[in-house]
C-alpha cells in the first residue's frame, strides 16, 4: 500500500488499477500530468492477473482472462512495455463422434493439413472452401476496423464506407450472425465452431433479435486486424505488471488498499473521497477516470445505476499431471490442446443449452473450451513441474446465466462443474480426473468460478466479464467523442464498460488518456 500524504491535486486521478486504469495512468504520466490510481485491492492488474491458486504449487495462471487479441500494438509500443505474446500453432480442435467413432475437426498447423481435417470429417471440399470465404471476409473487416478503436469514434455510416463491403456489412452489422452461418456450412459441427466466437461471455441465441451476439462475434474476429488469440508470455499478469511499471516509472502514484467512495463534481474541479485500512481522506483532481463499472460509476457519482448485464460463463483452473489421451487417436493430445479446445459445441448443442438456460435449467450438455497455456508459454510453470511433464487448462464454460445459480451458488457450482467434465470424458481415453495433479495438502488442482463467484471476487455486475453488453465500435447518441464520455464533463469512463470496452484491450485506457489530453 503506498501512503498518501494529506490532501493534493492531481491533475488526473484513476478509479481503479486494472489493465485499463494502468494504460490511463502510463499514458497521462508519460505526457507530464500528474496522476494518482486508488485501488480498493492489495494489487493492481484486476480480472488480468496471474496467481497461484494452488496451495504449495509453483504454477502460475492467468485466473480469469487468459489470451489476448485485442490489444493494440500501438499501446505497446507507445508504453514502452516489456510485454510480449506467443502465436498458437494450433487454432482448434473439436472432437465429435461420426457413425459410431471418434473423430474431430483439427484446424492449424497449415493450409493443406486444415483442408484434409475438413474433408475427413466432412466427406468433401466444401465446407472448407465456404469456411475460407467466410474468414477471409471478417480477416478484410478485421484489417480495416481494428484501427479505428484507438481513433475517435467513427460515425455509423463511416465505418461503412472504411469496410466498403456491402455483403460483410450486412452479414456483422445487420442480421443475426446464424443467418450466415447457416447460409454458409451445411456441416453441424462446423456451423457451432463458427458460432462460439459470438456467445463467449454472451448469452444469447445465434437469431437473437438484439444482435449481441453479432457484436460479441466482431470483438472476436477482428483482434489485432487478423483475429488471431495469443498467449501472453508470463501469463496475463505479466502485461498489468509492465503497465503498472511503466505507470510508476512516468510518475504516477499508484495506491493500493484505497477504495474509492464517491465523486463529487462541478464539471470543472473533482473531490474523490477514498477508504483505507487507517482512514478516510480526499484527492482533487481535474478529471476523474473510471475503471469501474457503468455501475460503479453511476454508485460513485450519485446517480441511478443502469440495469447489470447478465454474466453467463463457468471458469475453471486446472493444473494436470499430463495430458489425457484422447479416443481420437489420429491426434496428438499435445496439438488437440495447443488451441482452443471445443467441447459439446456443435451448432445444435448450443442451441439446445440456450434454451434449457432460458428456461431455468442447466444445459444437459454444458458447451466448453479449453486453453493450455503452458504448452505455449511453459514459463509459467517451475521447472521442476515442466521436466514431470505438467500442463495447464483453463475451462471457458458458455450459456450458464447467472440466474442459474441464485438458489445455490455452491451447488450448482458443483453440479455444473461435474457434468461439464463428463462432456470432455466422453472424448477422452481417460477421466480427466486421473490427469490432476494435487496440491501441497493432496487436494486435486482444480478451481471454478460462477457469474456471481466473479460479482463477488472482482465486482463484475451480474458476473459479466465485459460489464456490460459489448457495443458496436461506432458513434451512437450519447457517446461522445471517444466513447468514455459521461454526463459530468470532466467524469470519463475508462473500463471495459466504455464504448469499444471488452476484452484484455487498454483500448477504453487509451481513448479516456486521449480525451484528457484533448481538453
Amino acid at each position: 500500500m503506498t501512503a498518501l500524504e494529506g490532501s493534493r491535486t492531481y491533475d488526473a486521478v484513476i478509479v481503479g488499477g486494472g489493465h485499463n486504469g494502468l494504460v490511463a495512468a502510463a499514458y497521462l504520466a508519460r505526457a507530464g500530468r500528474s496522476v494518482l490510481v486508488l485501488e480498493r485491492l492489495d494489487h493492481t492488474g484486476g480480472a488480468a492477473v496471474s496467481t497461484r491458486p494452488f496451495a504449495g504449487v509453483e504454477a502460475r495462471l492467468s485466473r480469469y482472462s487468459y489470451l489476448v487479441s485485442l490489444l493494440p500494438q500501438k499501446i505497446v509500443r507507445d508504453l514502452g512495455l516489456d510485454f510480449r505474446v506467443r502465436s498458437r500453432t494450433i487454432s482448434s480442435y473439436t472432437p465429435v463422434d461420426r457413425g459410431g467413432r471418434p473423430t474431430g475437426l483439427l484446424v492449424g498447423g497449415g493450409e493443406q493439413r486444415t483442408r484434409e481435417a475438413f474433408a475427413r470429417l466432412t466427406g468433401g471440399e466444401r465446407e472448407y472452401e465456404a469456411w475460407q470465404r467466410f474468414y477471409g471476409m471478417t480477416g478484410q473487416v478485421a484489417r480495416r476496423v481494428f484501427p479505428t478503436l484507438t481513433e475517435p469514434l467513427p460515425t455509423r455510416d463511416e465505418l461503412r464506407r472504411r469496410i466498403d463491403d456491402e455483403d460483410a456489412w450486412r452479414t456483422l452489422f445487420e442480421q443475426p450472425i446464424g443467418v450466415a452461418i447457416e447460409e454458409r456450412f451445411s456441416d453441424d459441427l462446423v456451423r457451432g465452431v463458427a458460432l462460439t466466437d459470438a456467445l463467449i461471455g454472451t448469452f444469447a441465441d445465434a437469431h437473437d433479435p438484439s444482435l449481441r451476439q453479432n457484436r460479441c462475434f466482431l470483438y472476436h474476429v477482428i483482434g489485432g486486424g487478423t483475429g488471431a488469440w495469443d498467449v501472453p508470455v508470463g501469463g496475463m499478469g505479466a502485461l498489468t505488471d509492465a503497465l503498472a511499471a511503466a505507470a510508476r516509472e512516468a510518475g504516477a502514484v499508484i495506491a493500493t488498499s484505497h477504495e474509492a467512495e464517491r465523486i463529487e463534481t462541478d464539471g470543472r474541479t473533482a473531490e474523490v473521497t477514498y477508504r483505507t485500512p487507517d482512514g478516510e481522506g480526499v484527492a482533487t483532481a481535474r478529471h476523474v477516470l473510471v475503471g469501474a463499472s457503468p455501475q460503479a460509476l453511476a454508485a460513485l457519482t450519485g446517480q441511478e445505476p443502469p440495469a447489470p448485464a447478465e454474466g453467463a460463463q463457468l471458469k475453471v483452473n486446472m493444473l494436470l499431471k499430463r495430458l489425457p489421451r484422447l479416443r481420437d487417436a489420429s491426434v496428438d493430445p499435445r496439438e488437440a490442446f495447443a488451441g482452443t479446445f471445443h467441447i459439446a459445441e456443435g451448432y445444435r448443442q448450443l442451441a439446445t443449452a440456450h434454451a434449457q438456460a432460458a428456461a431455468g435449467e442447466l444445459p444437459s450438455a454444458p458447451p466448453s473450451e479449453i486453453y493450455c497455456h503452458s504448452l505455449t508459454d511453459p514459463t509459467i510453470l517451475h521447472p521442476d513441474l515442466v521436466a514431470q511433464g505438467c500442463q495447464t487448462l483453463t475451462l471457458f464454460g458458455l450459456h450458464t446465466p447467472a440466474r442459474l445459480f441464485e438458489r445455490d451458488n455452491d451447488a450448482v457450482r458443483e453440479e455444473l462443474l461435474k457434468s461439464t467434465l463428463a462432456q470432455l470424458d466422453a472424448h477422452l481415453a481417460e477421466p480427466l480426473t486421473d490427469c490432476l495433479a494435487t496440491d501441497a495438502d493432496g487436494r486435486p488442482c482444480i478451481e471454478a468460478k460462477t457469474p456471481l463467484d466473479l460479482e463477488r471476487d472482482l465486482r463484475l455486475p451480474g458476473g459479466n466479464i465485459f460489464h456490460r453488453d459489448l457495443s458496436w465500435p461506432y458513434a451512437q447518441e450519447g457517446t461522445g467523442r471517444w466513447g468514455v464520455e459521461t454526463r459530468h464533463g470532466n467524469v470519463l469512463l475508462c473500463g471495459a464498460g466504455a464504448v469499444r470496452g471488452g476484452g484484455v484491450s487498454g483500448v477504453p485506457g487509451h481513448n479516456a488518456a486521449m480525451a484528457v489530453l484533448e481538453a
